[in-house]
């Protein structure tokens, strides 16, 4: 893919064909082999490392802003004094596997906010890192014409994830790489779990339904469905994965239910998100994922009719093979029949806070996010904007 993005973007083809070690890796725009001067006077090679911006899926728009972080010791100059003039900070900041923002740099153009391309923002910072090198030996240069292998081409999405490299938590999204994981059942709360997966880079997402995309379902899904896709009868695993599968690679559609008889099917997977509405099926898929000691998370909703509006209650519940005493109080095995949910009132804006609560736990349990409480289960009610923990693990 990177090569691809190189080859049409003709500021960062400029680069690459004047010889310098130009690489698109996750986010980033990565210019390796910068020589520079440390304190100590010696010479070192460092990269230079931006965030990259496009105007497409493979071309290169300008850049964010005028700063850039710099992999490597402090760059000084000739004299081993550093360069303060440019380095802004020093945080240490991890932005790919193997290469950290050891320090932040900031150099504006006269009279300008930002670079025009990505061309004369890189050149510029090359020139006044490596100056000092070339002031103590004058055939030092950052224009190897070295090749650089194209290693992305197996990564799970079909354009680079510039949203993380902005926000330089591409290292923090690593904790998702090479998941598994399944959503079993795709209505209005298993859609919208598949839309904010789906945004992760987890090696597979499998989808597990056999009931039909329809009318009801459109309203209460992420997106909008056309007269054709309704017309067209689709599978539900094989609607959304017509749509997902066009960011991530990773999508496997399992027109099938989850039971005894099929439970094969969840051999490998690494989490499991249950958003089915009857509690006798999910009781039994419950079950089921704990004799395979897969972890997943509960996803639970009770909606109903009081005095002409309506009220609902949102639960999360997690389960794994460490921590599963509280299930049985939790989840119930019996049925219940006054649930205005199930005459297909469509509440979207629940289904989706049903599913926002149930990922932000799958991401407190892989460490995305800080989670200081630790519960295993937690439950919204809407008409007093309440959320109660409970189950909390030692």
């Amino acid at each position: 893919m990177q090569h691809q993005v190189i080859n049409l973007s003709p500021d960062l083809k400029q680069i690459r064909d004047e010889g310098y070690e130009i690489e698109i890796k996750g986010g980033y725009v990565c210019i390796h082999h910068i020589p520079y001067v440390t304190k100590e006077k010696e010479i070192k090679y460092g990269v230079l490392v931006d965030a990259l911006n496009l105007d497409s899926a493979n071309v290169a728009g300008q850049p964010h802003n005028h700063t850039m972080y710099f992999s490597g010791e402090m760059p000084c100059h000739a004299t081993g004094e550093a360069m303060l003039e440019i380095v802004n900070s020093s945080p240490n900041k991890p932005l790919l596997e193997g290469i950290a923002g050891n320090h932040y740099l900031s150099s504006k153009l006269e009279g300008r906010l930002n670079y025009d391309n990505y061309y004369e923002k890189i050149i510029r910072y090359v020139n006044m890192i490596s100056v000092a090198a070339r002031a103590i030996n004058p055939v030092e240069t950052a224009r190897t014409y070295k090749p650089l292998a194209d290693e992305e081409e197996s990564g799970v999405f079909n354009y680079y994830d510039t949203n993380s490299s902005r926000a330089n938590i591409l290292e923090l999204s690593q904790k998702f790489k090479g998941l598994k994981v399944g959503i079993i059942g795709l209505g209005g709360t298993g859609s919208y779990v598949l839309d904010f997966v789906a945004k992760t880079p987890v090696s597979e997402i499998h989808l597990f339904d056999d009931d039909e995309f329809n009318v009801h379902n459109a309203f209460r899904a992420p997106g909008a469905a056309s007269i054709a896709d309704l017309e067209g009868r689709f599978a539900k695993v094989d609607y959304f994965s017509g749509i997902y599968s066009k960011m991530h690679r990773g999508i496997k559609p399992q027109k099938a239910y989850i039971n005894s008889n099929t439970s094969d099917l969840l051999i490998g997977l690494d989490h499991v998100f249950i958003c089915v509405d009857k509690n006798s099926v999910r009781y039994g898929i419950i079950q089921l994922l704990l004799q395979m000691n897969i972890p997943f998370i509960d996803t639970g909703m009770g909606v109903t009719l009081v005095d002409g509006q309506l009220t609902a209650l949102l639960r999360t519940t997690t389960g794994t093979p460490e921590k599963n005493d509280h299930l049985d109080t939790r989840v119930t095995s019996e049925d219940g029949d006054d649930n205005e949910y199930d005459e297909n009132i469509q509440i979207a804006e629940l289904n989706a806070q049903n599913a926002i609560f149930a990922v932000i736990k799958w991401k407190k349990l892989l460490g995305f996010y800080q989670d200081r409480r630790r519960e295993y289960h937690s439950s919204y009610t809407l008409n007093v904007g309440e959320i109660l923990n409970g189950d909390i693990k030692a």
